[in-house]
């Protein structure tokens, strides 16, 4: 009778293990995916943003610098590599700063704003940011799940194990990043 106990709970500790290793593969699967959501975001964005400084150009020539530094920006952004969750934030943070500031210039020409491409154009990268922030809370929250079981007892054991590590949150890191431009045309 003991052996079919002692056996009894060998089996249901395998099943629990087999379990929290799933549960891991699982919760790893929603990160990429997050991700990915995000990816596909900052593209679409990097997509509208040579437009947009062509549109600007043409009405405000002597504004150079904000148009060379979303530019700049914009290169420095695709030059992160696509899984360096921090280094792609921390780009895309200065790019969104660059980008007010565009906005900003862009305010001093009546002629731009009343633009309907540029207008469009403004509208697309508003829905495309709003379609990032929405992908960067799936990510993070699928981030949480996965790190708080990477680090909870005893799911910590099997991720251990089987090389699942802690994931980085995508965070904007300066303060000045975090404030959203206003602008109104």
């Amino acid at each position: 009778m003991a052996t079919w106990i002692v056996l009894g709970l060998i089996v249901l500790i395998g099943v629990y293990l087999v379990y929290l290793y799933n549960d891991l593969v699982r919760k790893r699967q929603m990160v990429r995916e997050g991700w990915s959501g995000i990816d596909v975001q900052l593209k679409r964005r990097s997509d509208l943003i040579p437009n947009l400084v062509e549109t600007v150009k043409g009405y405000a020539t002597h504004e150079r610098e904000a148009l060379d530094r979303v530019t700049e920006m914009r290169s420095r952004a695709a030059g992160v590599a696509r899984d360096d969750v921090a280094g792609r934030a921390q780009a895309e943070g200065m790019l969104s700063q660059a980008l007010g500031r565009l906005f900003a210039v862009a305010e001093a020409y009546p002629d731009l704003k009343a633009n309907d491409g540029f207008r469009d154009l403004q509208a697309a990268l508003d829905k495309t940011e709003d379609a990032l922030q929405m992908s960067r809370r799936y990510y993070n929250g699928a981030v949480r799940q996965l790190n708080t079981q990477v680090e909870s007892f005893p799911a910590n054991l099997v991720a251990e194990r089987f090389g699942f590590d802690v994931e980085p949150y995508f965070e904007i890191e300066d303060p000045a990043d975090r404030s959203v431009p206003q602008v109104s045309f």
